[in-house]
């Protein structure tokens, strides 16, 4: 590419003129790990559960809360993260976020009984939900808009890499032995020393740090990022360069910004396929041991087929992020929650182990698909200064049907059976397709195109 200086470029602009590099990619990769770690912790308890559900001799009461109260935390922390990331930096919350559910799932390894593990789980979830908003967030402000999309459907298919370990877990150490669930907590104690890394090796987001005046180092960041390119700063650039349309003090933008006008119709989409995805997803797998265990599966054979699905979750994403750019974001998201939809039905049908297994591949496949769309397109959404906020308030309403959905899949299906159940799910993916219809297509666009001003 042209290595031309161009005056005037602002800071963000200068980002998005780069190709990929290995700043990037070290970045990507940073966050990349982390959010491997959130999938791992968050899978490992689908198995915990089922193996619990024996050893402990728990009710469906028992078992239902215990699967709802992590995702309650996940909201709690989704909401006050996003806030946190906009107030602190993106940074500094990442560290922390990991910093807290690493160190309560190593302490969920010595619960003795269930109001113990309640309590830690609803710390994990605190850290999980704060996690996931804040790291898509300070990825996409760094990804250049022709490829934002892209990245940050790779940055989500690391939750294949963290889910696939936690089937490997559950299949290996928690079916091992009795005490194999209190190992498996225990693993989850890398994500505290890996805030260590997030923490001195991530960079901070420029647009953040231009909000908040200190423009020496959001001009570091960038030119870090343009010597790893070989492309000089432009003429002129440097620690005061953008001071004037940039260096105003930050105002405090409320959260009621989320519903002007300019931003409702936004919001309420994201909302509503944030919560529809959010209860189909974890109605579905976190109690798919435990289902087909139900059915009449062994335990372990029940682990593999698990999985064996959750196999199918790398090429879903890898598809997504080819077609991302090339058919933009809510094409993407309508095409795969519809193929879930239709998956689920299938699954809940299917009346033999080829036809369970083709079903189950099929549901993980376009799911973690959409999953990659959806948190592309909701960092990309909001202006700067509500970024984090948003991106977290959505994501924090979804994380209400991640409660509800652990809390009445089971009753469900004592009443209406696997068939009915996955009917259910079918038409959150359904609700989920109507909210992602009425998004804005951003494709291409850069993060400060065709959003009001902060």
């Amino acid at each position: 590419m042209s290595t031309a200086t161009t005056p005037d470029l602002d800071r963000t602009a200068r980002l998005d003129r780069l190709p990929f590099t290995r700043a990037h990619r070290r970045l990507l990769t940073g966050a990349g790990v982390g959010w491997a770690l959130d999938a791992m912790d968050v899978g490992i308890v689908s198995y915990v559960l089922a193996a619990l559900a024996v050893q402990w001799q728990l009710t469906t009461g028992e078992l239902s809360l215990l699967g709802s109260i992590g995702f309650a935390g996940m909201a709690v922390g989704a909401a006050l993260g996003g806030l946190l990331a906009d107030k602190v930096g993106r940074r500094q919350v990442f560290a922390l976020t990991l910093l807290v559910y690493g160190l309560a799932t190593g302490a969920s390894a010595l619960a003795g009984g269930v109001a113990v593990l309640l309590v830690l789980r609803f710390v994990v979830g605190l850290g999980l939900g704060a996690e996931l908003p804040v790291a898509s967030t300070l990825v996409s402000e760094y990804a250049p808009a022709r490829i934002r999309g892209r990245v940050i459907v790779v940055l989500e298919s690391f939750w294949a890499v963290g889910w696939i370990a936690a089937a490997l877990i559950g299949t290996f150490v928690v079916a091992g032995s009795d005490d194999g669930w209190r190992w498996a907590f225990l693993i989850g104690l890398a994500p505290a020393l890996y805030a260590i890394v997030v923490r001195l090796g991530l960079p901070e987001s420029v647009r953040f740090l231009e909000r908040q005046g200190r423009h020496a180092e959001a001009e570091a960041a960038v030119r870090r990022f343009e010597e790893s390119a070989g492309v000089p700063a432009p003429e002129g650039a440097g620690p005061t360069a953008d001071v004037a349309r940039t260096g105003a003090p930050p105002r405090r933008v409320p959260v009621r910004e989320l519903f002007t006008a300019a931003l409702r119709r936004r919001t309420v989409a994201l909302w509503l396929t944030w919560f529809g995805v959010n209860f189909a997803y974890y109605g579905a797998f976190t109690w798919m041991p435990t289902l087909l265990v139900a059915d009449g599966f062994g335990l372990v054979r029940s682990f593999t087929f698990t999985l064996v699905f959750t196999l199918a979750q790398l090429p879903g994403y890898a598809v997504a992020a080819w077609l991302i750019e090339a058919w933009g974001r809510r094409a993407v998201l309508v095409t795969f929650l519809a193929g879930s939809a239709v998956s689920a039905i299938g699954f809940g049908l299917a009346g033999s182990v080829p036809a369970i297994l083709v079903a189950g591949i099929a549901l993980s496949f376009f799911n973690l698909g959409a999953w990659g769309a959806l948190y592309a397109v909701t960092p990309e959404s909001y202006p700067t200064a509500l970024r984090a906020t948003g991106s977290g308030s959505a994501t924090a309403f979804g994380r209400l049907a991640s409660i509800l959905a652990p809390l009445v899949v089971l009753p469900l299906h004592d009443r209406i059976g696997t068939a009915g159940v996955f009917v259910v799910f079918a038409a959150a993916f359904v609700l989920a397709m109507a909210g992602s219809a009425m998004l804005a297509e951003l494709r291409g666009r850069r993060l400060e195109e065709d959003l009001p001003a902060a």
